[in-house]
């Protein structure tokens, strides 16, 4: 199996997990004399069974990026990175963004509002930065589909 193949395979899981809990959480209580449109037992089985594979699934996962290397650095590293460029271009567009507003002033007598950064250079900066996640995405979807999952 592919480690793509596998991260799919845990987004499903963890789709399923969600949809037997609600179903479970529909049957946990029924009318004394009416039976329930499901099993709560069966479907129980199904969670336990969902979540054991699930744990196999992370651990077999984070083992491969652990030991999977691109260019001298594990998924891992690379992945980590790839969350703090991306928390970082999450912030620095929410700080662009309000750099941006302009305060309307009906009188000249009331306080002027005016940018102390420069948002055309904070642009730039958050646009070199989407460029490098993309590509470092396109380095870890290309490598997820051809790394092996470590067994």
């Amino acid at each position: 199996m592919k480690l793509a193949e596998a991260l799919q395979e845990r987004a499903d899981i963890n789709r399923n997990i969600e949809q037997l809990k609600t179903r479970l959480n529909n049957n946990a209580l029924v009318q004394e004399g009416e039976k329930t449109a499901e099993e709560p037992e069966t479907l129980k089985r199904e969670l336990d069974a969902s979540i054991q594979r699930l744990a196999y699934l992370i651990s077999r996962i984070n083992l491969t990026n652990c030991t999977a290397r691109i260019d001298g650095q594990t998924l891992t590293e690379l992945i980590a990175k790839k969350d703090a460029l991306s928390l970082k271009i999450h912030v620095y567009k929410d700080i662009a963004y309000t750099g941006s507003q302009t305060a309307c002033r009906a009188r000249n007598t009331e306080i002027k509002i005016k940018p102390a950064i420069v948002v055309r250079d904070w642009q730039a900066e958050i646009d070199a930065m989407s460029r490098e996640l993309r590509l470092l995405d396109n380095q870890l979807q290309a490598s997820n589909w051809s790394t092996d999952l470590m067994e």
